[in-house]
């Protein structure tokens, strides 16, 4: 078998490849186990693999390329259009096959390892963080069913509620007291395990090349740093920092037709993660940032002016992601620039 292309449907125990030869003939349709697929994958020649970004996929990707094979990750929805007839597991490798050999086809990056782990530290804390934000919302509902508010917030929740449970002369009876005490201690567990994660994502951004760059931005935290290359890497997947933030879903939508061009909303596209910390960024600067006496602040100050909060958050993340991508892709600090009145 002369394999030039190998498109693989991943699953969970049982894999689909489909072999293309340098013509696009199929020379190989084979179901395999991940045993066999680790063993055949080893004693075949140099080739290119293909496959879906999907879970389990960056795993594989790194396995492939030590034994010499050079490895493609698509988006599933680049690969949906060459899928032939019915959808089986068959004619989806095929398809991943074809995309696959496609000079204009877009490509993600395989992650390291580190990036992974990054990347799970985010993913706990993000959950653990929904974690209490449904315990505190379960107990402010608990006191107003009993004729008690609590504003919005785990602050003000930690103030109001040693007066709502020593208070004898509420409706709040006995069960009702042991049940949000245990909620309570619930919610501090969780505050303790939040508190683990962000000390660690802490540490690593202090020890990170790159993330000591991006924290050089404003409006970039430790969060947002460390989520960027976990997500990102060195950025060099992108040719400019517009298609970054498209692939963060910070431009516009297009339905462009006849040669007259119509710009919608916000894609909302790529990773809905870091675009909330990119936008919580630009919010934070925006608190001041039109005050700033390098080239920011005038432009801050002439788009609060004619738009909306929201929108220039939005612009302002998207003008940060593009200042985030030259950063990451050039090794360097960034070094705002004065404003022709300071220049002058």
């Amino acid at each position: 078998m002369n394999i030039e292309t190998l498109g693989i449907d991943v699953g969970k125990n049982v894999f689909h490849a489909v072999g293309l030869n340098a013509i696009g003939e199929v020379v190989l349709r084979r179901q395999f186990t991940r045993s066999a697929l680790m063993r055949f994958m080893g004693k075949l020649a140099h080739c290119k693999v293909g496959m879906e970004a999907c879970g389990g996929s960056q795993h594989l990707g790194r396995r492939f390329e030590r034994f010499g094979h050079t490895v493609r990750l698509m988006a599933a929805q680049f690969v949906k259009p060459y899928v032939k007839s019915n959808k089986s597991d068959f004619n989806d490798a095929e398809a991943i096959a074809e995309a696959v050999m496609r000079p204009t086809m877009r490509f993600v990056t395989l992650k390291t390892v580190e990036q992974q782990d990054l990347q799970a530290l985010h993913r706990a804390r993000s959950l653990l963080m929904g974690q209490r934000t449904a315990l505190i919302n379960q107990l402010r509902a608990f006191l107003l069913e009993r004729g008690m508010t609590v504003p919005k917030g785990v602050a003000a929740l930690r103030r109001r509620l040693p007066e709502v449970l020593e208070d004898a002369d509420n409706e709040l009876s006995d069960r009702l007291r042991a049940l949000i005490d245990q909620i309570w201690q619930q919610i501090s567990g969780l505050e303790a395990r939040i508190a683990t994660l962000n000390a660690e994502i802490e540490v690593i951004a202090a020890t990170d090349t790159a993330c000591q760059h991006l924290l050089s931005i404003p409006g970039i935290g430790v969060l947002t740093a460390t989520a960027m290359v976990a997500t990102i890497g060195d950025g060099k997947q992108f040719h400019c920092g517009r298609e970054m933030a498209a692939f963060l879903g910070l431009v516009p939508r297009q339905h462009s037709t006849s040669g007259k061009p119509r710009l919608l909303g916000i894609s909302k596209r790529g990773n809905t993660y870091l675009r909330m910390l990119l936008i919580h960024g630009a919010r934070a600067v925006l608190r001041g940032g039109d005050k700033r006496s390098d080239r920011l602040g005038p432009w801050l100050r002439e788009l609060k002016a004619r738009r909306p909060s929201n929108v220039t958050a939005v612009a302002l993340a998207n003008k940060l992601a593009r200042i985030a991508w030259a950063v990451l892709a050039h090794g360097e600090d960034y070094r705002p620039r004065l404003s022709l009145l300071e220049v002058a």
